[in-house]
């Protein structure tokens, strides 16, 4: 079992992550505004179920990294903070602007929801994130490292899903502040980009418990 530092450090984390608008956000925001709060929801719930099975396919192969190859943590760890650095200096420097369609397309409720699952599932960026961002938050003195790796990525889950059921119900609302404020696109590039470096410094100079 984490500890419950660890276990509050990822909750914070996953919620600052989270309230951060990236393409997940976007894509609720989109069928909310475009179909209303339950298109929203279920979209919400799509994308958080794509998550845990990412996270347990992470956990059931960082594990037998882990007991197969102890000098792999470190391996990991570097190149973790070295993607996540380089993913925060990323979005700082784009200029892609963070529009949001209204889809004039009506589709079913068990449509969206696969959609939802489906933008998480094929996105290999999604589970190299989780590669990268979860094992900071392990104690290897705590026990089995599968199972923390699996709470953690309950945590993590959760609390997204928590952020992006609460934007699915203020979809219309947020949908609309976003077209008229592109301005604070770039507010939100540097505070995302300096919320991925941050991690991957902390996660580098982290010494292995």
């Amino acid at each position: 079992m984490p500890s419950f530092i660890n276990i509050f450090l990822l909750f914070v984390a996953a919620f600052l992550l989270s309230v951060i608008p990236g393409p997940d956000m976007l894509y609720i925001i989109a069928r909310g505004t475009g179909q209303g709060r339950s298109a929203g929801l279920i979209s919400s719930l799509g994308i958080a179920t794509g998550g845990l099975i990412q996270t347990s396919a992470v956990a059931l192969g960082l594990s037998g990294l882990f007991l197969l190859v102890p000098f792999v943590y470190e391996i990991i760890k570097y190149v973790g903070a070295i993607y996540l650095i380089y993913l925060g200096i990323r979005t700082i420097l784009s200029h892609q602007e963070m529009l949001v369609s209204s889809s004039s397309e009506k589709a079913g409720l068990a449509k969206i929801f696969l959609q939802g699952s489906l933008t998480t599932l094929l996105n290999p960026k999604v589970a190299f994130f989780y590669f990268a961002f979860l094992p900071q938050f392990v104690d290897q003195t705590r026990g089995f490292v599968p199972f923390q790796l699996l709470i953690l990525g309950l945590v993590y889950n959760l609390t997204g899903l928590a952020v992006d059921a609460s934007v699915a119900s203020l979809s219309s609302f947020l949908g609309q502040w976003i077209k008229k404020r592109l301005g604070a696109a770039k507010v939100l590039r540097w505070l995302t980009g300096g919320t991925f470096i941050g991690l991957g410094v902390r996660l580098a100079f982290s010494q292995k418990s």
